[in-house]
């Protein structure tokens, strides 16, 4: 960073959290008082660190984005962001503290994502908090809880979802599934929660749907977190004679599945939610070369000038090959709340919501819009194939390993957008 920014650090012990802000300060103005509070609750410790930390510097970047700009401007003048960490450790108990901790500390925006029970659980806490303290109402950004029942049965006014959900993932990565004529017997695995379960349910469907002469020969669900060896599983898929395998699994549950399916010698295909980071490319290698396919909101080698500008800029950032897995849509609920903050020109709770409805933003060439009947965000998505570095398509690999993701199919926000079934009570 340069001599103009700063990054503030705080230890909380009461609450186990650690809170960090950023904002780039023109040295011509002076640093705004009071700071727009974002809390972060998210895996800072535990199996699923890593992707809390991914969260944690995409989030951070963006924040400095904004911050550098000068900050979010507001009638009695502009504020900066501030992002606040407020470590889950991975479990539901962890998180709810943690939100209390957060609005205690006067935080009235919360970020959150990697875990759909989680976020149905802080979905459920803010909810009453809202209605029992009028005074400290919440904002809930979602960035990755994708199951679908968030933006259908059980949505809220007060929370908003910047990623496709499980159902518009699925769907896209069956558009290139449905086409691959040699596939005839198909292994779904997933973690054994709400996400994991409405990922295999969800394939289960569409494979009938659109590839009714594939066989379904293992439907699995194991664990989340708490598996560290998954050669039984890898053996399962091997003795089924499966030619691909559905997955939805993340962060290290992925990681050693895949890493467990190679080392027993499993040459099929790998259909993954995820399968573009984290370790999954390495763990995978030369193996996974035309047959690991993963959806994304955005992949590094989208080939377009300013989508590659974007991504040097992250790179250049966060240098380090582990820390290679910048996520677009994240950048854009940054600046959705950015938006939306300026045009309720206010910070009050219900005003920021009704903003947050209509916001319409672009970046870098990805474009997206809340949608306000259900609060889902809709954005095009993309269905890439892992290739080794230097080949068509590839000019960017993933976290040093080697290997990228060369982009198959792009699916317009029009054709991902699905029907909800929300029946939203709005304040």
């Amino acid at each position: 960073m340069s001599s103009s920014s700063f990054i503030c650090r705080r230890r909380a012990l009461k609450f186990a959290a650690a809170t960090l802000c950023a904002a780039a300060v023109p040295a011509a103005h002076a640093q705004p008082a009071s700071p727009i509070r974002l809390a972060l609750v998210e895996s800072m410790s535990g199996p699923f660190a890593n992707t809390g930390e991914a969260v944690f510097r995409n989030l951070l970047w963006a924040v400095e984005r904004v911050n550098a700009r000068g900050g979010v401007k507001l009638p009695g003048g502009a504020r900066f962001l501030q992002l606040d960490r407020y470590d889950s450790k991975g479990q539901n108990e962890e998180a709810l503290s943690a939100l209390r901790a957060a609005i205690d500390d006067g935080a009235r925006i919360v970020l959150q994502g990697n875990s759909s029970a989680t976020a149905a659980a802080l979905v459920d806490a803010i909810e009453k908090n809202n209605e029992r303290d009028a005074s400290r109402r919440v904002l809930f950004l979602n960035y990755s809880a994708v199951d679908p029942v968030l933006t259908n049965e059980r949505c809220s006014f007060w929370h908003f979802r910047f990623d496709a959900h499980a159902d518009m993932r699925a769907t896209a990565l069956m558009d290139v599934m449905k086409n691959d004529a040699a596939l005839k017997r198909a292994y779904l695995i997933g973690q054994d929660y709400s996400f994991g379960q409405s990922v295999l349910r969800e394939s289960k469907r569409q494979l009938a749907a659109l590839r009714p002469d594939v066989e379904i020969v293992g439907e699995e669900l194991h664990p989340m977190g708490r598996v560290k060896d998954f050669a039984p599983y890898a053996s399962k898929i091997l003795a089924s004679g499966a030619q691909a395998v559905v997955t939805g699994n993340w962060g290290n549950d992925l990681t050693l599945l895949v890493k467990a399916a190679r080392e027993a010698g499993f040459n099929g295909s790998f259909y993954t939610f995820y399968g573009n980071a984290l370790g999954a490319p390495a763990a995978i290698g030369d193996a996974g070369i035309g047959r690991v396919v993963a959806v994304a909101d955005w992949l590094p080698n989208v080939q377009t000038r300013e989508s590659e500008s974007f991504y040097r800029a992250f790179r250049e950032r966060f240098p380090k090959p582990a820390d290679d897995y910048v996520h677009m849509r994240m950048q854009l609920l940054v600046e959705s709340l950015a938006q939306a903050l300026e045009r309720a020109g206010s910070t009050d709770t219900v005003a920021v919501a009704r903003a947050l409805e209509k916001a319409e933003v672009s970046l870098a060439g990805q474009s997206g819009r809340m949608r306000a009947a259900d609060h889902q965000f809709q954005q095009s998505l993309v269905v890439g194939v892992m290739d080794r570095q230097g080949n068509p398509g590839v000019k960017f690999d993933v976290e040093g390993s080697g290997y990228g993701f060369r982009v198959v199919r792009t699916i317009p926000a029009e054709r991902a957008e699905m029907p909800t079934s929300c029946k939203m009570q709005r304040p």
